[in-house]
């Protein structure tokens, strides 16, 4: 289709039906894994797209229609599935689940009609017999504009109950691609409302994902699933190009060190790209492992994570603590969001940290979690102040106090976040494929 691939989206009637091990199966089974497949996923950053790093071989890459707008969806789809004939988009959430009050706005289902993307829908079969067909109907027909064109039934208990489950299925028209059964061998662990990110269980993830791939060449018509792929429409956007309009502005030079490793792995691929782009030198580390910044680094990114998951070893490497509070002493930008925001604190748990900022960090039991519209409270870290941007909230902690006397953001008027300095540290997740300004300054800064 005049050089776009075709697209196809694997969501699930709710969350937690397993759609993941149906994705990442289908990632790796279709092709064999050599690269032929792109790997894709709806969601805010607290969803990890380096599952689809294993079994596709390309960096996952998340689909977001709030944090990006809708214009961006179909080039950031083209661009991360460039060089490959199909793309296997997972799902978030319930199918219609978006942004609250919004009538799906962001939801997978959304997602799926701006690239006209048919959906297979991956249905949990543990205690149905005939309502299956109720269940599958009610969310066919709820959307008239979202073609669903199969169903994946998945923890099926036996041939007989396979058998009932397409009887009742037949009379809808829809095909059965496949059907999974129940096998815990195929659980991937999760933790909050995502995985566990796949830097932090490199060798389990690629054996979960050889084990998926076999399991599903086995129990799906992967054929079927490619012709499905197929009758998705070429996409008329051409892809998102990171050096769009960056020509102006780059500047040779500068180091810009991003964290990464297992304690901090949600940075979204784009990022890492308009840096590039914008003519920085970009040199990721990892905080619990390297003893000092990246030589020559002259700004610093600290994307989000799970820290308190790797608290000790973050607590014990010194020689970074020391190294960043420096940089952030002489005034040099740092730029951090959500787990970057707990590192910069002065303890987590009673665990020291950087103690860039005057607050203190602990884990709680409470989630807040949802999309927030911000406006930039002070110029600092490629922010400027009135800038607005949508972000993304997920977080188990909590930061006491939860603004400075200079705040990085005003959330619905209310104070969020520290900017000292050059330091701009919040829990609000941004991402700058929205608002290349960002990195645009940062790499002009280094």
């Amino acid at each position: 289709g005049g050089g776009v691939p075709a697209g196809g989206v694997s969501d699930a009637t709710i969350r937690g039906v397993a759609k993941t091990r149906v994705a990442k199966g289908l990632g790796a089974g279709i092709g064999g894994g050599g690269g032929g497949v792109g790997g894709q996923m709806w969601g805010p950053p607290l969803f990890d797209p380096s599952s689809h790093l294993v079994p596709t071989g390309r960096p996952g890459r998340n689909l977001d229609a709030f944090l990006c707008g809708e214009d961006l969806l179909a080039p950031l789809f083209a661009h991360g599935a460039r060089g490959a004939d199909i793309a296997v988009i997972e799902g978030v959430m319930g199918l219609f689940d978006g942004r609250g009050g919004s009538e799906g706005f962001a939801s997978t289902a959304h997602v799926a009609r701006l690239l006209e993307a048919p959906v297979v829908l991956v249905v949990d079969a543990r205690g149905l017999g005939e309502s299956v067909a109720a269940l599958v109907a009610g969310y066919r027909d709820h959307d008239p504009h979202l073609r669903i064109a199969g169903v994946a039934l998945n923890r099926v208990g036996s041939d007989r109950h396979a058998d009932v489950l397409r009887a009742s299925l037949s009379r809808l028209g829809l095909p059965v691609l496949g059907v999974l059964p129940r096998d815990e061998a195929l659980a991937t662990p999760s933790r909050h409302l995502g995985l566990i990110p796949v830097a932090e269980r490199p060798a389990a993830a690629r054996a979960l994902v050889a084990t998926a791939a076999r399991a599903i060449t086995a129990a799906f018509d992967l054929e079927a699933v490619e012709r499905l792929a197929a009758t998705a429409p070429p996409l008329p956007d051409r892809p998102w190009d990171p050096a769009e309009g960056m020509a102006p502005h780059a500047v040779k030079g500068g180091v810009v060190a991003v964290a990464g490793g297992p304690a901090f792995s949600f940075t979204y691929a784009e990022h890492l790209e308009l840096l590039a782009a914008a003519g920085a030198e970009v040199a990721v580390f990892d905080p619990m492992s390297d003893e000092g910044l990246p030589a020559g680094t002259s700004a610093l990114v600290m994307g989000g994570g799970f820290p308190e998951a790797h608290i000790e070893d973050l607590a014990q490497n010194a020689g970074l603590l020391r190294a960043v509070r420096a940089h952030a002493a002489t005034g040099r930008p740092l730029l951090a969001e959500c787990g970057g925001l707990l590192y910069l604190c002065r303890d987590l748990d009673g665990h020291p940290l950087a103690g860039v900022l005057p607050a203190r960090a602990t884990m709680t039991d409470r989630l807040t979690l949802g999309y927030r519209d911000v406006v930039a409270a002070t110029t600092a870290a490629g922010w400027q102040a009135g800038e607005r941007a949508r972000g993304h909230e997920f977080h188990h902690s909590r930061v006491t106090p939860a603004a400075g006397a200079a705040c990085a953001w005003y959330v619905d008027g209310s104070p969020e976040g520290f900017a000292i300095g050059q330091v701009h540290a919040s829990y609000i997740h941004t991402h700058w494929a929205a608002t290349p300004s960002v990195p645009i300054r940062l790499a002009a800064t280094a």
